[in-house]
């Protein structure tokens, strides 16, 4: 069984007849449908034996035949000194790297230097040397490759130039600080929190939390868009303010320009409904808007949850959420080059900015985006200040997560179809276009994960060599490029993801990705806006097949094609199928495990938690430690000759605070009692002090770093070999024992 809190309803945000008659020509999709015909127009002429396209091919075969000295592995016995340059580039980016083990602006310059070296050395091996252009097939095949390798790796070039202006600014917001807690400093501040049908106990954590901020000259809004009376009584009984409207035309946008008409504070904080500020969020923010140029500030998405494919593949101290990555590292070198981006919670916006460019953004499912963006037209500047100060839920199955990311993907494109094109629209400098174009292009990099995945397949059943290299070349060539970008990645993201582990998000998305990624060039506005549904609980396993039947059918054609390959080694030797097809093998298996969701049986996170606990009962006093805790319980350790009543009082220390309790459990853990007490009748102010204690603490929502790739391997084949069901049932029969 699996329930909702209730059931997320979708919106419908535009007429798709009327975004039709508005963008009649689809001029990007009319580009690439005619770059894509060109290409394919001269490909069938080559096919079809064309004279002039022959001789074309055939002299750059011949160019590939003989490469520039240049390009080209030296004779050691010679020429050995020609090495020397090559090193020197790798072995000074490694000792960059281990003099700066966290980036600083002037070690991300130097290794993004050397990158893009090692790059376009790369690359020019790639396209004068490797393409094989013997006969039509093989040509084709060899071009195409190379162009979807362009494709994927062009964005990492982006981001290499872009750290040439990358910004930290924890100093300024300690300098902005002191302003605000001196109170030389403290403009009025509306708190929104737009809600559509998020579940009533997550909203009412969300209330709490902003209304434990440590700032006085603060107003709370609920604005709910479904008009429920459940949630109005909630801002009625925790005394905040209660916004509605009759419709829902142009969904959170919408909401959010609703509430603006209603309002008057000099700033504007928005959280989404399940996002829990700590308690110095006004206080690190506010500061930085005595400069009158900026107009929006931008802090992390932090998550109190696992996302689901780490807690599905049981590894949920081990990663962190997918969105570090952009948090820790992309979003700093965007705010250098004046491209934050807005990203819908957790921001703090200046009302008279809103006001100039006509408030909040309604042409696009991702109104957040592309307010940043016109904002930044309009010559305000967008600030990013990369300090925890607010958590949320992530989404809570793997079907929920894709959605989530294909909501994005189309709210993203629709970029090109609008007039806040951040490519186009007048006011922004070319380092912003920049910056937004890698943010575009990174959709886009899904065609080149599924072209990858098909590429052994196609080798080996259609005899077909797209890379023609001897070993000398790949270690002379392709190993320095390739162990830099390795190594590179996961210090420049400061620790958040290995480039292994990555991959095997990006394969799980690839294919619905590159699906959307079409489906929006050709009809940007067939789809509204969705909200992710929240506060999710199940009981059972649930695999989900949409997801998993393309994956199936590309692991059992990898697998023949893999046989094959092996079964032929001794004829053929190394190839690049051989390894291409191991590789996509191990990704593909893993990705597959991912798709299992395991029962969830609480509403409530529990989090581990150690403090000193008092236990009250019939007369008695029983000390103990707290192992998790939650909004709706505590598991305790306790001396196991301790015989605990039912009804029982809590004293949490140091907090002091006392609650009513029902043991539910107990069992037996290693030389100790573990007990489960659920609350009974937690008052406004207990509930109040849980949420602080649990959700508000300035700084507990700490860094955690992420396995290396060497690690990334071991892990990888440790999913393979575990036996992920049966080991997950017996965890599952143990959280049903406590919970």
């Amino acid at each position: 069984m699996q329930t909702i809190k209730p059931v997320s309803g979708s919106r419908r945000v535009y007429d798709p007849k009327k975004s039709w008659s508005r963008f009649p020509l689809q001029i990007p999709t009319l580009l690439i449908l005619s770059a894509l015909g060109f290409v394919s127009a001269i490909a069938v002429s080559w096919l079809l034996g064309n004279s002039q396209v022959t001789e074309l091919f055939v002299r750059l075969h011949l160019i590939q035949s003989n490469p520039p000295q240049w390009l080209m592995p030296p004779q050691l016995s010679s020429k050995y000194y020609l090495l020397l340059p090559i090193l020197g580039l790798f072995f000074v980016a490694q000792a960059v790297m281990k003099l700066s083990p966290e980036p600083q602006a002037w070690s991300q310059r130097v290794v993004g230097s050397l990158f893009l070296i090692l790059f376009v050395r790369y690359f020019l091996w790639r396209s004068l040397t490797t393409l094989n252009l013997s006969n039509p097939a093989e040509g084709i095949f060899s071009i195409s490759l190379l162009a979807m390798e362009l494709l994927a790796m062009i964005g990492s070039a982006f981001q290499m130039l872009l750290l040439f202006t990358s910004k930290n600014r924890d100093r300024q917001a300690d300098k902005c600080s002191i302003a605000v807690r001196e109170g030389r400093y403290n403009p009025t501040v509306d708190i929104l929190i737009p809600t559509y049908n998020e579940p009533d106990f997550i909203v009412k954590r969300t209330i709490m939390g902003c209304q434990a901020i440590n700032y006085e000259r603060k107003q709370i809004y609920v604005l709910d868009d479904t008009e429920r009376q459940s949630i109005k009584q909630l801002a009625v009984e925790l005394g905040c303010h209660y916004l509605t409207r009759l419709d829902n035309s142009h969904a959170k946008a919408g909401n959010l320009n609703n509430a603006l008409k209603q309002t008057d504070g000099e700033l504007v904080v928005v959280f989404d409904a399940d996002f829990v500020p700590t308690t110095n969020f006004l206080e690190r923010t506010v500061g930085f808007f005595r400069n009158e140029k900026i107009g929006l500030l931008q802090t992390p998405q932090s998550f109190y949850n696992a996302d689901p494919i780490a807690r599905n593949l049981g590894l949920e101290n081990i990663l962190t959420s997918e969105e570090e990555v952009f948090y820790r590292y992309l979003q700093p070198i965007k705010d250098g080059a004046g491209s934050v981006v807005c990203a819908g919670t957790s921001f703090v916006v200046r009302r008279s900015a809103l006001k100039d460019i006509g408030y909040f953004a309604t042409d696009s499912i991702s109104e957040d985006y592309f307010t940043g963006i016109r904002l930044s037209a309009k010559g305000y500047e967008l600030a990013y200040l990369d300090e925890k100060l607010s958590a949320g839920l992530a989404a809570e199955s793997i079907g929920t997560h894709i959605d989530q990311r294909l909501r994005w993907v189309r709210g993203t494109l629709q970029a090109f179809f609008i007039k806040s094109n951040p490519l186009t629209i007048p006011g922004l400098s070319i380092w912003q276009r920049l910056g937004h174009l890698e943010g575009l292009v990174h959709w886009f990099t899904c065609l080149p994960r599924v072209f990858f995945l098909f590429m052994p397949i196609i080798c080996i059943f259609g005899q077909l060599t797209p890379i023609q290299t001897t070993l000398s070349e790949l270690v002379y060539v392709f190993l320095p490029y390739y162990v830099l970008l390795l190594t590179m990645f996961s210090w420049l993201n400061k620790r958040s993801r290995s480039i292994l582990l990555s991959d095997v998000y990006s394969v799980i998305q690839a294919i619905p990705v590159s699906v959307t990624v079409v489906k929006v060039l050709l009809s940007p506005f067939s789809k509204g806006f969705k909200v992710t549904p929240k506060g999710l609980a199940r009981d059972k396993f649930n695999y989900n097949w949409s997801l998993a039947f393309p994956m199936s059918l590309l692991l059992a054609a990898t697998a023949v094609s893999f046989g094959i390959s092996l079964l032929n080694f001794s004829q053929t030797g190394f190839s690049v199928g051989l390894c291409w097809g191991a590789y996509n093998l191990l990704t593909i298996a893993v990705a597959m495990m991912t798709l299992l969701d395991l029962p969830k049986l609480s509403f409530f996170e529990w989090y581990s938690h150690k403090k000193e606990i008092n236990l009250y009962g019939d007369g008695r006093v029983y000390q103990g430690e707290t192992q998790k805790i939650s909004e709706e319980g505590v598991e305790i350790k306790l001396d196991p000759q301790v015989v605990l009543p039912t009804n029982i009082t809590v004293e949490l220390i140091p907090e002091v605070l006392f609650l009513s309790g029902k043991v539910t459990r107990g069992y037996r853990q290693n030389d100790d009692l573990v007990a489960i007490v659920k609350f009974q009748n937690v008052n406004i102010e207990q509930h109040r002090e849980l949420v602080e204690m649990l959700y508000c603490r300035p700084g507990q929502w700490e860094r955690r770093n992420t396995p290396n790739e060497l690690q990334s391997v071991l892990i990888l084949f440790k999913l393979l070999l575990r036996p992920l069901i049966l080991f997950d049932r017996q965890k599952i029969k143990q959280m049903r024992l406590q919970y």
